[in-house]
C-alpha cells in the first residue's frame, strides 16, 4: 500500500518508494516537507482545504481574543473607578460602538467560527487517515469551504458594521441584519457538507473490499460526532430558516420569541457536545499516544461514549427552566437527561487517565502519582491538553449546579454561568484545540514547531489566567451579578459595592468579583498572544521537518474492537432512536406553544 500524499505538479516519479507504518524515512528533508508519507492517496487539494479551515477558525480565535480583552477591560474598569478612581475604555479606542456589540463578536467568533471551522478541519482530517484514503467527494469538500469562508465574512461585516448587536443567542425581538443570519445559515451548512463527505467517504471504504469490517474507531468517532451535530442543528435551522430569516427580510412582520427560544435551545445545549466531541476525539486516540505511547483499555467504552451523547441530544431545556410555557413535567425529564450526561464524562475521565497514566509507566513513572511528571509536560501539545482536562474537572463539576432545577435558580442567568463555560468551552475545547494546533500546523505546512519553549510557557498561562478568571466570575455570580450586562454603565452598581471593611463585604463586593475577572482574562489573552506568536512563526518559517510527519494516533486499546458489539456501528439505527427520543421529549414543549403567539417587534437595542 502507498503512503503518499502528492503535492500539486508531482508526477509518478516523484513518489518516493513504500514505507512501513514506521519504517526509516523515505526521502530528502526537502520532500518529506512538499508532502505526508501518512494517507495513502490524499490529494494536495484534500490536505489544502482542511489547511485553510483550520486557518478560518484560528482568525475566529483571534477576533474572539480580541472582544474578550475589551470584556476584561470593562471588568477592569469598573473596578478600578470604584477602587481608586481610575477609568479606561477601549471600545473608542477601537470603533465599537457598544459594550454588546463587543460581547457579539467574542461570542460568535469563539462559540461558532472558531469550532466548527476547526471541527470542520479536524474531522475530516481524522476521517482520511483513519480509513486511509481521500474524501470521496471533492466537490463537497470545497462547498464546504467556500461556504465557511463566505458565511464568516457575511456575519463579520454585520457585526462590525453594528447591524447585528443581537449576542450569541440573537434572541428575537432583537433583530439583526439579513447578512447576519445568512452567514450563519452557510457556515451551519459547511458542517453538513462535512458530514455528507464523511459518510461517502466510509461507504466508499465499505466497498473497497471491507464490507462486514467494524469502523475503525477514529473514523467512528469523528463521523459520530457530525451525525450527533447535524441532528442537534435542525433546531436552529428551523428558527432561522422558517422563522427569523423571514422575519429579519421584511417578508413578514410578527415573530414568536418565546417558540423561538425553544428551538434555539434544541440546538443549544448540543452544540456544547459539538464544541467537545471533538477533544474526546484527541483525548482518546491522539493525546494518550503523544503523552509516552499509552493505550485505551476499551475500544467498546469510546464507542458507548460517543454513542451516549448522541441519545441525551433533548436535554436544552434545562437552559430554560426559568422560562415561562414549558411543562414542569418537560422541565423534569431535561433535568434527569441532564444529570445523564454525567455518565459519558465521567467514563471518559477515568478512561482517558487510565490511558495516561498507562503512558507515564512506559516512560518510567513509579508508584501512585509517579507516573504523573513522566509524562511530556515539555510538548506543547500534551501540556496544552492536559491542563485542559483539569480545567474541565472543575467545569463538569460547576455544571451539575447548572443541571439541578433548585439549585440552578440561585445562579441562573448570573456570571457563575460564564465562569462555567470559561472551563469547558474556554478550557477544555480552547486550550484543547491549540494543543492539537501545535502539531497539526506542523502536519499541514511541513514546517517545524517555532517557539516550543513560549508554546509551553502559552499554556500554564491560560490556565492559571482562567482559573482567576472563573473564580471571579462564580463568586460574582453567587453574589448575584447579571451575565450579558455592561457593568460598568449599570444603575444599580452601588447596591452591590458595600464598603470592603469587614472579610463578609469584602467577598460580597462586585469590585472583586470584576477585579478578578480582568486580571484573569487580561492572562488569557496574554496566552493568546504568545499562541498567535508561535503560530506565525510556524507557518512563516523557513525550517522544514527533516522527516517524514505523522498523525500521533494511539496504539489498539486493550480490549480491541472484536470484543465490543457489532450492533453499535449501526449509525442509522442510533441517528433514528436519537431522533425519535428527541421528539418524545419536545413533542410535549411543542404541544403546550401550539398556536404560536406571533407579536410584532424587531429592536436594535445598540
Amino acid at each position: 500500500m502507498t503512503d503518499t500524499l502528492v503535492p500539486d505538479g508531482a508526477g509518478a516519479g516523484d513518489l518516493p518508494e513504500e514505507p512501513e507504518p514506521d519504517g526509516p524515512i523515505i526521502g530528502t528533508p526537502s520532500q518529506a516537507s512538499r508532502w505526508k508519507i501518512d494517507i495513502p492517496g490524499v490529494r494536495q487539494a484534500d490536505v489544502r482545504a482542511v489547511k485553510w479551515q483550520l486557518y478560518l477558525s484560528l482568525v475566529g480565535l483571534f477576533l474572539g481574543l480580541a472582544m474578550g480583552a475589551l470584556q476584561a477591560s470593562d471588568r477592569g474598569d469598573f473596578a478600578l473607578e470604584e477602587l481608586f478612581n481610575r477609568s479606561i475604555d477601549l471600545y473608542d479606542a477601537v470603533g465599537l460602538q457598544s459594550y454588546y456589540q463587543g460581547l457579539t463578536i467574542h461570542g460568535v467568533t469563539l462559540a461558532l467560527v472558531f469550532t466548527f471551522t476547526f471541527s470542520n478541519a479536524f474531522l475530516s482530517l481524522t476521517v482520511m487517515k483513519s480509513l486511509k484514503r481521500p474524501l470521496a467527494s471533492a466537490v463537497l469538500r470545497d462547498v464546504s469551504l467556500y461556504l465557511a469562508w463566505i458565511g464568516v465574512a457575511l456575519a463579520a461585516w454585520a457585526m462590525l458594521a453594528n447591524k447585528a448587536t443581537v449576542l450569541f443567542t440573537f434572541y428575537p425581538p432583537l433583530q439583526a441584519t439579513p447578512a447576519f443570519y445568512i452567514g450563519a445559515v452557510f457556515l451551519v451548512i459547511s458542517t453538513w457538507c462535512t458530514l455528507a463527505n464523511q459518510l461517502l467517504t466510509l461507504r466508499a471504504w465499505r466497498r473497497d473490499g471491507h464490507e462486514g469490517e467494524r469502523i475503525p474507531l477514529l473514523a467512528f468517532t469523528s463521523i459520530v460526532t457530525e451525525i450527533m451535530w447535524f441532528l442537534a442543528s435542525i433546531g436552529i435551522a428551523i428558527e432561522v430558516l422558517v422563522f427569523v430569516l423571514p422575519w429579519s427580510l421584511g417578508l413578514t412582520d410578527t415573530i414568536d420569541p418565546q417558540f423561538t427560544r425553544v428551538l434555539f435551545w434544541f440546538t443549544g445545549h448540543p452544540i456544547v457536545y459539538f464544541w467537545l466531541l471533538p477533544i474526546y476525539v484527541s483525548w482518546y486516540l491522539f493525546l494518550p499516544q503523544q503523552a509516552g505511547k499509552g493505550r485505551l483499555a476499551s475500544d467498546g467504552l469510546v464507542r458507548l461514549v460517543f454513542l451516549a451523547f448522541l441519545m441525551l441530544l433533548p436535554v436544552g431545556i434545562h437552559h430554560q427552566f426559568t422560562d415561562p410555557g414549558i411543562p414542569f413535567s418537560s422541565k423534569t425529564v431535561s433535568w434527569v437527561l441532564t444529570f445523564c450526561i454525567f455518565f459519558p464524562s465521567v467514563a471518559t475521565f477515568f478512561s482517558v487517565i487510565a490511558s495516561l497514566e498507562n503512558a507515564g509507566r512506559n516512560r518510567g513513572g513509579k508508584g501512585i502519582v509517579g507516573w504523573i511528571p513522566k509524562l511530556r509536560w515539555s510538548d506543547p501539545s500534551v501540556s496544552a491538553q492536559l491542563l485542559a482536562g483539569i480545567g474541565f474537572i472543575l467545569g463538569g463539576v460547576s455544571g451539575l449546579i447548572n443541571a439541578s432545577y433548585t439549585v440552578n435558580l440561585t445562579v441562573h442567568n448570573t456570571a457563575f454561568i460564564v465562569g462555567h463555560f470559561h472551563l469547558t468551552v474556554g478550557t477544555a475545547v480552547a486550550l484543547s484545540i491549540m494543543g492539537i494546533c501545535y502539531w497539526m500546523v506542523p502536519y499541514l505546512t511541513g514546517k517545524k514547531l517555532w517557539g516550543r519553549r513560549l508554546a509551553v510557557l502559552q499554556t500554564w498561562l491560560w490556565i492559571g489566567g482562567v482559573f482567576v478568571f472563573s473564580r471571579g466570575q462564580m463568586q460574582g455570580g453567587i453574589e448575584g451579578m447579571p451575565r450579558r450586562t455592561n457593568i460598568s454603565n449599570a444603575t444599580y452598581i452601588d447596591r452591590f459595592t458595600p464598603p470592603v471593611d469587614s472579610l463578609s463585604n469584602f467577598l460580597k463586593n462586585w469590585d472583586i468579583a470584576d477585579g478578578l475577572t480582568a486580571i484573569g482574562g487580561t492572562i488569557m489573552f496574554l496566552s493568546g498572544v504568545c499562541f498567535f506568536v508561535v503560530m506565525l512563526g510556524t507557518i512563516y518559517s523557513k525550517r522544514q521537518v527533516a522527516d517524514v510527519q505523522r498523525m500521533p494516533i494511539a496504539d489498539e486499546p486493550y480490549h480491541p474492537v472484536t470484543q465490543s458489539w457489532p450492533i453499535l456501528d449501526r449509525l442509522g439505527l442510533w441517528s433514528a432512536v436519537a431522533g425519535i427520543l428527541s421528539l418524545i421529549v419536545y413533542g410535549e414543549i411543542f404541544f403546550h406553544y401550539l398556536p404560536l403567539e406571533m407579536v410584532p417587534g424587531g429592536f436594535q437595542l445598540w
